[in-house]
């Protein structure tokens, strides 16, 4: 574990804050596309499976960036990176709206999507300012700027019904930029660098720091978070499509209700950093793929009409979720959703306190290809399948195959863990030591069984 001789709680809050309002712009400029995209698709007629791949474009380069990103801000300090990495992506921004055909705009939106391996930045840069004890809160308050999803779902609409989806474009490069700047003039130098300073240590190799990559562990958080985060992205940049197809909404009406998904997928994370500091992170998953399953069953079933042949002669009704009701649904998925999304972060810098960037990077990857390949999904099944609900069938899937495998996999190591649970069949939810297990030699009273205790890492 780093250490934190001299840093103050003033310089936790300013380095939780910089990071906070910084992860929040980027995240704002990285899902632009879910508004100016429906402008887009418009002027050059475009299939939803052609929206579906520019939407999600953004999202791989924004994916595959953060393992790397991660390992130079392990080596070289969120101070340097963050700044860079908003810098460059301010100036892909500008340049998209010089852009005048389809395959130009694929390209563009690949340097756009530098935006979202800031995520990772802010992981690294953060977690070394904060002790253990509270990294699951400090990480679940700075993962909160997930809200920059609401803020361009409220926003860019509005902005775009006024300036065009260019001008829009180019504020949103200019705020970049100068977020940038203010970033690198207030920010302090972590602890962690400013301890290899003073010592004369040089970074870790880039080697060392994947090493942790072979870990069976890191690709399963990384499963996790393919939904947690990666349904939510592809959400944020679909619901407007759907809300402005499915049920014949205006833009900016989709793109508030959308923001209301978007809104509690964000804010709550600190939520889920606080509980999983308290509860464990992994009872929060079980929480949180419970209800999606719940949620998404609802959201899947499509508008359907039946005819029952009666005694006097047919009759007829309809099933359909009003617009209402099916945003209320999911601003209860984004709830329970931005709970998971902390609890998969609240283990790495625990497990991993030296390798935060590149374990974290790894997750943040596989999550954020969940955001890539998702919209594409969405909109082949749309084109394949003509119902308006199937997107929501598939990530009903998703969720289910996920929570059989999570809780097959955690049974299994609770077995592997404690050879004496082999063939209990009651095993609490997350056992670090049976209570009440027999010593060695003495067999258990029948129909007896170790006591529950509560959940843990």
């Amino acid at each position: 574990m780093h250490t934190l001789h001299g840093v103050s709680r003033s310089d936790q809050y300013r380095a939780l804050g910089l990071s906070t309002f910084a992860f929040t712009i980027c995240f704002a400029v990285w899902t632009i596309f879910s508004i100016i995209g429906v402008r887009i698709k418009q002027e050059l007629g475009l299939s939803d499976t052609q929206f579906g791949l520019l939407v999600a474009t953004p999202i791989l380069t924004g994916s595959i960036s953060r393992i790397f990103l991660g390992v130079w801000t392990e080596q070289f300090g969120g101070r340097i990176m963050f700044p860079l990495q908003m810098l460059i992506t301010a100036v892909c921004v500008w340049l998209l709206t010089s852009v005048q055909t389809y395959e130009v705009f694929l390209i563009a939106a690949l340097g756009l999507g530098l935006a979202g391996g800031s995520f990772i930045v802010g992981v690294a840069y953060t977690s070394r300012w904060f002790e253990k004890e509270r990294q699951g809160t400090a990480l679940g308050i700075f993962g909160a700027g997930n809200v920059g999803a609401a803020v361009t779902n409220f926003a860019a609409p509005f902005l775009v019904v006024a300036l065009g989806w260019e001008a829009t474009a180019q504020v949103y490069a200019v705020v970049l930029a100068a977020t940038a700047v203010l970033f690198f003039l207030l920010a302090k130098t972590d602890p962690v660098q400013e301890e290899r300073r003073r010592t004369g240590q040089g970074a870790a190799s880039t080697g060392s720091m994947l090493e942790p990559l072979k870990n069976v562990q890191v690709w399963r958080f990384a499963t996790y978070y393919f939904f947690v985060f990666g349904a939510f992205v592809a959400l944020a940049s679909f619901l407007p499509r759907y809300y402005t197809g499915a049920y014949g909404l205006e833009l900016t009406t989709a793109g508030v209700f959308a923001g209301l998904y978007s809104l509690p997928g964000s804010i709550f994370r600190a939520l889920g950093g606080w509980m999983s500091d308290k509860w464990g992170a992994r009872f929060v998953m079980y929480l949180t793929f419970i209800v999606s399953l719940v949620v998404l069953f609802v959201m899947s079933y499509p508008q359907t009409s039946y005819a029952v042949n009666g005694i006097s002669g047919t009759i007829e009704f309809n099933f359909g979720i009003s617009v209402g009701f099916f945003v209320a649904l999911t601003v209860v998925l984004g709830f329970v959703m931005s709970l998971g999304k902390a609890a998969v972060f609240k283990h790495i810098p625990v497990y991993y306190p030296h390798h935060v960037g590149s374990v974290g990077g790894l997750v943040g990857m596989i999550g954020g290809l969940g955001g890539f390949f998702l919209p594409i999904a969405f909109g082949m099944l749309l084109d394949l399948t003509g119902v308006w609900t199937a997107p929501f069938m598939l990530l009903f899937v998703i969720v289910a195959v996920s929570t059989v495998w999570m809780h097959v996999a955690i049974r299994r190591m609770e077995r592997r863990r404690h050879p004496a649970l082999t063939d209990e069949k009651y095993l609490s939810d997350v056992p670090d030591a049976p209570l009440n297990a027999p010593a060695p030699g003495e067999a258990r009273a029948a129909g007896s069984r170790p006591a529950v205790i509560n959940p843990a890492e």
